[in-house]
């Protein structure tokens, strides 16, 4: 299912500084700690265990940065998809409401992280605007704005007059704005933290999946096809990933996540003229869409956006009209875009959009389920979880635990979700 991914086309391929491959695993080793996923979790969890002077070996089965980590938008957004806070604070109680905390500052603690490691990774914290794509979602917008603004975030309504003016189009009918956010060369990041790792003593083991977990004599067996690496406790961190390469890695996890394709594209650069007038403070924008419309800007002045498709099929050339449209609508001032990259990776979805963070065993702990949220979110979760895997007890920490629920017929539902709930997307942004 994973075959239609297209990485080489990527425009972070393209501009991100290049990487020395790490080598594979061979042999028997042994470490503290084994990190399993070379994404923002994985590498952060990392990084912060690190910090404290622990001994981690991170094992990723491709290369830094391939899975979602690497591919995705870049957008660094402070809040949840569809989870608000209030129902994660009714969920969870006191462990909820220090989640629903981590995730109001978790865009600012991207970019202080970045700075911190000396991580170029074409930072702009401009802020992060979701404006209501029909009047009727004002509502919700302002019901979002009460609620972060009730927790300490610095959000607040938009009417439709200052939408325009932010975005650059009248098209919008306000929504909510959150200074904290912005966006970043995502590839670039997981890069730039994996180098931090390294500096820090991190044994990075590129092209060596995990075939199996075991525990022996009271720690961590991990196989790979090379070698075997013995630790204390063991951070999993491939969200959509999980089952990629090794279906057998954890099972009960990869069941739980429907893996969702999700499509980015950049267009030719933008001269200056229309630079002024599409979205000219160079904010991150995602909107209420089920069918999400999303864009900002890269360090080149290209438009990077996206969109989604119900069947994969000569994917890029119909997202190039699709999209193509919709930002000619928008902004007349573009005409109809040229695209010089499309590309594709996929993003963890669950059931009720929640993630799962949990315990699979003694020491050895998970997280899966971005629900299209993963940047910012990712970089904060690895360093409460670095903390539990530290020995702080996880009543202290920002972390909700749920186990996971495998999916009925998850085989059947990962096929056929993305064709259906597409259509049923686009039925309801078209209606109040």
């Amino acid at each position: 299912m994973f075959s239609s991914q297209q990485i080489s086309d990527s425009l972070w391929v393209d501009v991100s500084p290049a990487r020395n491959a790490a080598p594979a695993l061979t042999g028997r080793a042994e470490t503290d700690v084994a990190v399993i996923g070379g994404g923002f979790s994985g590498l952060s969890t990392a990084l912060h265990l690190a910090r404290a002077g622990h001994s981690v070996t991170l094992l990723e089965g491709r290369s830094v940065g391939y899975g979602g980590s690497g591919r995705n938008n870049g957008q660094v957004i402070p809040t949840m998809t569809a989870a608000e806070p209030d129902a994660i604070e009714e969920r969870f109680g006191a462990a909820g409401e220090r989640f629903v905390a981590l995730v109001r500052d978790s865009a600012s603690y991207l970019f202080d992280t970045a700075r911190a490691e000396g991580v170029d990774c074409e930072g702009e914290q401009t802020g992060w605007f979701q404006p209501a794509h029909r009047e009727s979602r004002m509502k919700l917008s302002q019901a979002r704005v009460n609620a972060w603004a009730k927790r300490g975030a610095p959000a607040r309504l938009l009417d439709r007059a200052e939408a325009s003016r932010v975005i650059g189009s009248d098209r919008w009918f306000g929504g909510m704005y959150n200074p904290t956010g912005g966006h970043i060369n995502p590839l670039a990041l997981a890069r730039g933290l994996a180098s931090a790792c390294e500096k820090k003593g991190v044994a990075i083991h590129e092209a060596s999946p995990v075939e199996a977990v075991e525990r022996r004599d009271g720690k961590w067996h991990l196989k790979t096809r090379e070698g075997e690496l013995v630790a204390r406790a063991v951070m999993l961190a491939s969200n959509a990933y999980t089952g990629f390469q090794e279906a057998g890695l954890a099972p009960k996890v990869a069941r739980s996540v429907v893996p969702v394709l999700s499509w980015q594209m950049a267009t030719t650069p933008l001269d200056e003229a229309q630079r002024a007038v599409v979205v000219p403070g160079r904010e991150a924008v995602s909107d209420t869409h089920g069918d999400l419309h999303f864009f900002r800007f890269d360090k080149r002045n290209r438009l990077v956006t996206g969109g989604a498709l119900a069947v994969g099929h000569n994917g890029p050339e119909r997202l190039k009209a699709l999209v193509g449209r919709r930002l000619r609508e928008a902004f007349p001032v573009l005409g109809m875009p040229e695209f010089d990259f499309v590309w594709n990776g996929y993003i963890g979805m669950t059931e009720d959009r929640f993630p799962y963070i949990c315990q699979l065993g003694p020491d050895f702990w998970c997280w899966a389920g971005c629900n299209g949220r993963g940047v910012g979110l990712s970089v904060s979760l690895g360093r409460e979880l670095a903390a539990a895997i530290a020995g702080t007890p996880v009543e202290e920490l920002a972390l909700p635990l749920s186990d996971p629920r495998p999916i009925p017929l998850h085989g059947l539902v990962k096929t056929l979700a993305p064709p259906f709930m597409l259509p049923l997307y686009r039925w309801r942004d078209g209606r109040d």
